[in-house]
């Protein structure tokens, strides 16, 4: 079937397009460069609206153990949902932690075609593909999560080569179908176990010996020896601790010149002035970003209202449990070689410290000059639920609305705030960039972000309006995969996304010294760790996309 999109005005970073006004025509599920000769079957008079690729979530928490507690531990969330007293999620519901078909459809109706679960604990990743390929209308993916696991602290403590490492990193992706590495408080979880409370970037764990600089390191050369497109993700230290902005900074620089990519760095830019104690650090986290082009950075926006604080920081959920809302929360290990913590939680707008936090955000956005390396999330639901995107664009495209926003918070946080001295406005290209463009080439998706022929017709519809809030609530179309799956607002046809991963090589000896390791520790069995491509296709719903590791890595 040949579809025509005819004559939209066409925002598409990778190939340089502003708004230029042009046809895309849709074959087999793929753009393509024109007709070919024939008529097409179908016709969309796109004339005055806007194009865009679909929308990427490159961090979002929409699957594994610790969503799946969110939503047990939070009935309350599912019953206030409007959708539940309008009679129209019989099939899903909820706010901060929806239900698998909820966040599909939720997503696809902003415009979003592809989302990144960031925690894949790497024994848990089986439960975390089997929710992930529940949510339907939506590509997904996930980052497996190392660092505070004994295999890999007992390697790096025992002084191992960093080739034993790479390997053991390289299993790891291969075996849980994952797309790239995230360290979540690198030792820090672990650490928790054996009574520490903290653990600083050069602070020794009081047990293996390492440091979490040593920690990402070794890592982050892994990542990058192996050639996977996607740089360390990374959850620092002192995760919402005043005066974390130096840990951050530190932690730029320890890399030494090593892709790194930070994560909900809003959490990380806190300083210490003032009477309370507590202050913006997004100016020097800005600057660093600037000067250092090896470093990209996700925001972690918070906005205000009621949410659910999901995390395998163990660590940092064990210390604000105190300020749970309502007061219930919980922490568990799982497999002796990670954990959790799930927290609700409610920011507001007359609170000091989450209205300064408000503000340290959209400083890091409006103060990191390039679009391509900021990227657009609120660590959904950490910092408020994915559904409040078309707000958060708003507060970066129009200065007006954002100063009206900032004179309503809390005036000691207003005033220690350089928010409303900042004149930049996002542009629709920009924000192209930072929610497609750019998310798709920091993850290596080549088919996904762009227009081109040859990409995945993921492409989004809108009609330009005043106020971009509701614009960006609701396209007028959005074609997954080339078929048409939201028309006006409405849900026309439920499609299941792919899968997106990588395979990089490694030498096949590190499975012995596994099977040894799994037999002596854990529950589970070597030859039953690894998820088999049948798993994830075998109901015929979802389809693996392998992407390369880029060039200089082993595969």
């Amino acid at each position: 079937m040949l579809t025509k999109l005819a004559g939209g005005k066409v925002y598409d970073p990778a190939h340089g397009q502003d708004g230029v006004v042009r046809d895309i025509f849709i074959r087999d599920g793929r753009i393509v460069d024109g007709p070919g000769g024939d008529t097409p079957d179908k016709v969309y008079d796109l004339s005055g609206r806007i194009v865009m690729a679909g929308a990427i979530d490159m961090h979002t928490h929409i699957g594994g153990g610790k969503v799946t507690i969110a939503r047990t531990l939070l009935p309350e969330d599912h019953r206030g949902d409007p959708a539940v007293r309008e009679g129209l999620m019989r099939g899903g519901c909820g706010h901060a932690a929806p239900s698998t078909l909820t966040t599909g459809y939720r997503y696809a109706e902003m415009g979003y075609t592809a989302g990144f679960e960031p925690a894949v604990l790497p024994i848990n990743a089986r439960q975390a593909h089997m929710e992930m390929a529940d949510v339907p209308l939506l590509d997904v993916g996930g980052y497996v999560m190392l660092g505070s696991d004994d295999f890999f602290l007992r390697l790096l403590s025992s002084g191992a080569d960093q080739r034993l490492i790479n390997d053991y990193v390289a299993w790891t992706i291969r075996s849980s179908q994952c797309i790239g590495v995230k360290v979540v408080n690198p030792g820090g979880i672990s650490a928790f176990k054996f009574n520490q409370r903290k653990l600083d970037l050069d602070e020794d764990h009081t047990y293996y010996g390492v440091t979490p600089r040593q920690i990402l390191q070794s890592l982050a050369r892994a990542v990058h020896e192996l050639g996977v497109p996607h740089p360390l993700h990374v959850h620092g230290c002192n995760l919402g601790v005043p005066g974390n902005v130096d840990t951050t900074l530190n932690t730029i620089a320890g890399i030494e010149g090593l892709p790194m990519h930070l994560t909900h760095v809003q959490f990380h830019s806190y300083g210490t002035e003032g009477d309370r104690k507590f202050s913006s650090g997004a100016a020097r986290i800005a600057e660093a970003v600037n000067a250092n082009k090896n470093i990209t950075v996700d925001v972690g926006q918070i906005l205000f209202g009621a949410t659910v604080t999901a995390s395998g920081d163990s660590m940092r959920q064990h210390a604000n449990a105190g300020h749970a809302n309502p007061a219930k929360w919980v922490c568990m290990d799982i497999e002796c070689d990670a954990g959790c913590g799930v927290v609700p939680f409610k920011y507001r707008d007359q609170n000091f410290v989450n209205a300064l936090q408000w503000c340290i955000g959209l400083e890091v956005f409006l103060m990191v000059e390039d679009p391509w390396r900021v990227f657009l999330t609120t660590d959904h639901p950490n910092g408020a639920p994915f559904t409040s995107y078309p707000h958060l664009i708003k507060l970066l495209m129009d200065r007006s609305f954002r100063n009206d926003m900032l004179a309503t918070i809390n005036p000691d946080a207003a005033a220690l705030s350089n928010l409303g001295a900042l004149d930049r406005e996002y542009s629709l290209y920009e924000i192209a960039i930072m929610t497609r463009a750019g998310a798709a080439r920091l993850l290596g998706l080549s088919d996904r972000g762009h227009l081109g022929a040859g990409a995945g017709a993921d492409i989004t519809v809108y009609s330009p309006q005043d106020d971009v809030e509701k614009m960006f609530e609701a396209p007028d179309y959005v074609f997954k995969d080339g078929e048409l799956v939201v028309d006006h607002g409405t849900i026309v046809n439920v499609v299941w996304g792919n899968v997106h991963t990588i395979r990089p090589e490694y030498d096949r000896s590190i499975e012995g010294r596994l099977k040894d390791y799994f037999d002596r520790y854990l529950t589970m069995h070597v030859d039953n760790f690894p998820i088999s491509d049948w798993e994830l296709e075998g109901d015929g719903r979802s389809k693996i996309l392998i992407h390369p590791c880029r060039t200089g890595g082993r595969s």
